[in-house]
């Protein structure tokens, strides 16, 4: 199993580093980033799709017409529908969603990016965000690509995690941590 997992993301490392190349080329980086999205997107929404791209009975000439009709409705690069019917065509459409990913993490990267991942016990309006990311950003000195979610099981607090540290500030974990030192008494 984890031979084929491996084999899974280096596929989807390659494939996805010659989507990178193939629009650096074109100059269609960003173009072909966003149209990324809208798949990914797409691919969590629809269990349909979902279900297609993981079907190994479905025929190419039925792929490829469903990638067409798609390209159509978002409005995709060429370059990107090129790739897919590629995808189509060497039977690795069963790894689109990974590719994709990989891809906009790729982007992400050469832009010079930080992930980080923010956490609140409370929702907080886009001014918020966009606060706490130029805070982070001043503090590693890097631009920050910032996925929030909200988690009410939290209590209160926030919970920060840029690479590898992480800051957690949240009252559950608080009381986890007294609930621990009663436990250890």
């Amino acid at each position: 199993m984890s031979k084929n997992k491996s084999f899974s993301e280096t596929s989807a490392t390659r494939y996805s580093l010659a989507l990178y190349e193939l629009a650096k080329e074109s100059n269609q980086i960003d173009e072909v980033e966003k149209n990324c999205s809208s798949l990914i997107k797409l691919i969590f929404n629809s269990d349909e799709f979902q279900s297609l791209i993981k079907n190994p009975t479905i025929k190419k000439d039925e792929l490829n017409s469903t990638v067409l009709k798609i390209s159509d409705q978002y409005k995709l690069n060429s370059l990107l529908i090129k790739f897919l019917s590629f995808l189509i065509s060497k039977r690795r459409f069963f790894y689109v969603e990974e590719i994709l990913k990989d891809f906009i993490e790729t982007c992400s990267k050469k832009r010079g990016e930080i992930k980080a991942q923010l956490t609140s016990s409370k929702a907080l309006s886009e001014s918020e965000i966009n606060r706490i990311k130029e805070e982070l950003t001043k503090d590693f000195g890097s631009k920050i690509k910032l996925n929030y979610k909200h988690d009410a099981s939290l209590i209160g607090g926030l919970i920060v995690q840029v690479g590898s540290t992480m800051v957690d500030s949240s009252i559950k974990n608080k009381l986890q941590k007294i609930e621990n030192r009663m436990i250890e008494a």
